[in-house]
């Protein structure tokens, strides 16, 4: 067999399995004080800024997955996992180890896309320039054993093409009829975190890269793809402050695929934005002196933006920068209507909004876990019956945990039987961390540890009070 035909078959070889569900413990910049961290703990669906974690596709009633694992030693290594749970028998095998990303950071773990075949796209994200990123897509649909690696390319500003071997917060999306739409960071890019878009028909050829938004030391940015649209909100870090301060609210969209940005007013808007004051401008939260950490975007039944973030006086765990407060800015056709949600104890409490129909839900970790101040606590739910505009006390959907959970991630076309995904976690030390999901009545399921079998069921989990 000649090379041309074998270099596929080497790159899709079937992948090793893991014999349980182990998530990956990570911790950023130590805060020296009882608090220890930043943020820390069982981060496996980490970051809100990589998007989507889990994909339900009716076609075979499976809802696909990913997430950063971990070796059974107890290694804090990072490995790319790839799952799903089949919704007819109940079960998930076990699950695929991808590759092993060769660090140990967090911020490395993967994002999923799925074509219209029902292939499965997996994008392994690297934090900053120093550690390669990868494009890995599945042999067969809706199947998980084998992968092969993408030779992904993109245009560079000369018109070339170039290795897309390097990105950072990917957020995917497919668009039927059009292929993907691409959301993610460039470190050093025009500033220090760059907003970039790109599109692709195949997953291979990606087209040039479009600068979104430069202002002052960058931008995190959290996107979604609604009907007939693909939108974004962001923040900025201020010049001269470092990357601890970020603040303001920020929103835009395009409608023809990223040919033309606009407002959510449909005001047409210059990419690369790069005035703190801009039509893009959905709040002014640096006048407050307030702190914004983005979580989640929606769109709701009319196709309208809604954000789900956290507003606080600083970047410090503890008490000391509280309260930590949980918004919803919505648009009504004619403005943003910002309400209060509920407020929980540090800035990186991460959750998910759930919209069906006139019942939205949020999914977060709000209510205190074993480990005060720290990321995470108990898992809950919030209802509101009138547009986000007032929510219900939140209903624990955890509780008595020896760990925090945390960084529960919505499922793309969810089934209510799997609607959200989470870790757990110690907040302070180096742990293990299992995985979980809950369904839309709020009840919740962990993930097996250790299997025996080739597919197991997953454990309710008892709520504890």
């Amino acid at each position: 067999m000649n090379l041309a035909l074998l270099l596929p078959l080497l790159l899709a070889q079937d992948l090793p399995t893991a014999d349980g569900y182990r998530g990956i413990w990570y911790a950023n910049q130590p805060s020296g004080d009882e608090y220890a961290f930043k943020y820390s703990g069982g981060l496996g669906t980490y970051c809100a800024k990589h998007r989507p974690f889990a994909i339900h596709r009716p076609e075979v009633d499976r809802t696909f997955f990913v997430y950063g694992g971990a070796p059974k030693d107890g290694e804090r290594r990072l490995l790319h996992m790839v799952s799903y749970f089949d919704h007819e028998s109940g079960t998930l095998p076990r699950p695929t180890i991808l590759l092993d990303k060769e660090t140990g950071d967090a911020h490395d773990n993967p994002a999923l896309s799925m074509d219209e075949e029902g292939h499965l796209w997996i994008f392994s994200t690297s934090h900053g320039r120093g550690r390669p990123s990868f494009v890995h897509r599945s042999r067969e649909p809706y199947a998980i054993d084998a992968f092969e690696k993408v030779e992904a390319t993109y245009v560079t500003e000369k018109g070339e093409r170039a290795s897309l071997d390097n990105f950072s917060y990917f957020q995917v999306w497919h668009v039927p009829g059009r292929g993907f739409a691409a959301f993610f960071t460039r470190y050093n890019d025009l500033t220090t975190r760059t907003s970039l878009f790109m599109t692709s028909k195949d997953g291979t050829s990606w087209s040039r890269w479009q600068r979104l938004a430069a202002i002052g030391e960058g931008h995190y940015q959290v996107s979604a793809a609604g009907p007939g649209v693909l939108g974004a909100c962001f923040n900025q870090h201020p010049p001269k402050k470092g990357l601890n301060w970020r603040t303001n609210l920020y929103y835009l969209e395009t409608r023809d695929h990223g040919e033309r940005w606009q407002n959510v007013a449909g005001e047409p808007l210059e990419v690369p934005l790069r005035e703190v004051t801009s039509p893009a401008l959905v709040h002014d939260y640096a006048a407050e002196g307030k702190n914004v950490y983005l979580k989640d975007l929606v769109y709701d039944d009319a196709g309208r933006p809604v954000i789900l973030y956290l507003t606080s006086g600083g970047y410090r765990s503890g008490p000391v920068d509280g309260p930590r407060t949980w918004k919803v800015a919505r648009w009504t056709g004619d403005a943003w209507a910002r309400s209060t949600v509920t407020t929980s104890d540090n800035n990186y409490d991460m959750g998910s909004l759930l919209l069906a129909g006139d019942t939205w839900r949020i999914v977060a970790p709000v209510l205190p876990g074993p480990q005060r101040f720290n990321t995470g606590g108990e898992m809950a739910l919030l209802e509101s019956t009138d547009e986000g505009a007032t929510w219900s006390t939140p209903r624990p959907l955890t509780a008595g945990s020896e760990r925090n959970h945390t960084y529960a991630r919505r499922v793309l076309d969810a089934d209510p039987n799997l609607v959200a995904l989470w870790a757990d976690g110690h907040g302070r030390e180096p742990s293990a961390s299992r995985l979980y999901f809950c369904d839309a009545d709020g009840a919740v399921f962990r993930l097996p540890a250790q299997m025996e079998k080739d597919a197991e069921r997953p454990e309710p989990v008892e709520l504890v009070r």
